[in-house]
């Protein structure tokens, strides 16, 4: 296995969040030719808890208020990156590797050498059994395996508006079933999105495209914006073997009434990323499932212990399906 490898971590304000991930990168089987540390925190904490450790092939860039946000510190980190490196992976701050996923991750090129991207497999946010072939409609089923099946996807089914593509494809009306409907099963499947924060990529496909900016400061859905333009070129992949535990860090989100509209806009820009001209049908799905998701997250306002949030949430939903109607967002 020659190829070489970058890893570039898009950092904001997540100090023991970046050393823990770093410390289970340094126990890997494969270990980067290169880490490239891109933050933009605005204090000095992350860069004071690196200097207390020493990561071998580390480096690392403070970047300034024209290149925060995580599309722009990736965009940032790819120019960095040594001209001789083959693949660039990016991983979230917030994540623990286990011992062999790079080693996972890379040899997934050198079995399908056609392969643009691979992403990994997240292990700790979804509880996954083998299929028991009872059809239950509290549960989905893939590929001989099953999960609990959410709420919102049973509730969707009962309107008619349950995906029409299989997961990590984009579907007709977009609000489709995300990597994470993905069974552990061991194999590597085809895909047209891969999560961002689980993501690799070979090196040469930045010199077509690049992160838009579009997706400015937390950056929601900017993966599934590069996966779909980038499927449009070649093949993705996601291997379950390469495997990864992620712990949602808190810190440097954005509150819930922004975090709302963009859920709503942006999963608007990317649906016209991949069906720049939808059918009538589709756009009225498209809309029907916007404003059922936005009135299951009102019903957390009584049922949620964070009922705030709840509701600032569902505000920033409303606020963002209605500007879609003066504002619709301009596609790059």
């Amino acid at each position: 296995m020659n190829l070489s490898f970058s890893l570039v971590i898009c950092t904001y304000m997540r100090p023991k969040a970046i050393i823990t991930l770093l410390e289970s990168v340094a126990l890997q089987t494969l270990y980067p030719n290169e880490i490239l540390i891109i933050d933009g925190s605005t204090n000095t904490k992350t860069e004071e808890a690196l200097n207390k450790k020493v990561f071998k092939n580390l480096s690392y860039f403070k970047v300034d208020n024209n290149n925060r946000g995580l599309t722009k510190q990736r965009n940032f980190g790819i120019e960095k990156v040594e001209d001789s490196i083959d693949v660039i992976c990016f991983l979230d701050d917030d994540v623990i590797l286990e011992i062999d996923y790079f080693e996972q991750l890379i040899s997934t090129y050198v079995k399908h050498p056609n392969a643009l991207a691979v992403g990994g497999f997240i292990t700790n946010e979804v509880q996954w059994e083998t299929s028991d072939n009872s059809n239950n409609p509290s549960k989905f089923y893939f590929d001989n395996w099953m999960r609990n099946e959410s709420s919102r996807f049973k509730i969707r089914r009962k309107f008619g508006l349950q995906p029409d593509t299989d997961p990590a494809f984009l579907p007709t009306f977009a609000h489709g079933r995300s990597v994470s409907f993905l069974p552990p099963s061991g194999k590597i499947y085809e895909v047209e999105q891969i999560m961002g924060g689980v993501s690799s990529y070979r090196k040469e496909v930045f010199k077509q495209l690049s992160f838009s900016t579009y997706f400015e400061g937390y950056g929601l859905y900017e993966d599934a914006d590069f996966s779909l333009r980038l499927a449009k070129i070649g093949q993705l992949f996601i291997n379950t073997n390469a495997r990864l535990a992620h712990y949602h860090d808190g810190s440097g989100r954005p509150n819930q009434y922004s975090y709302g509209k963009m859920v709503v806009r942006n999963s608007w820009y990317v649906w016209r990323v991949k069906y720049p001209n939808p059918s009538f049908k589709a756009r009225l799905k498209f809309h029907a499932t916007a404003l059922l998701l936005m009135t299951i997250r009102a019903t957390n306002i009584i049922t949620s212990k964070e009922k705030l949030k709840a509701l600032t949430e569902t505000v920033g939903r409303k606020v963002g399906w209605i500007s879609l109607i003066f504002n619709k967002p301009k596609i790059q």
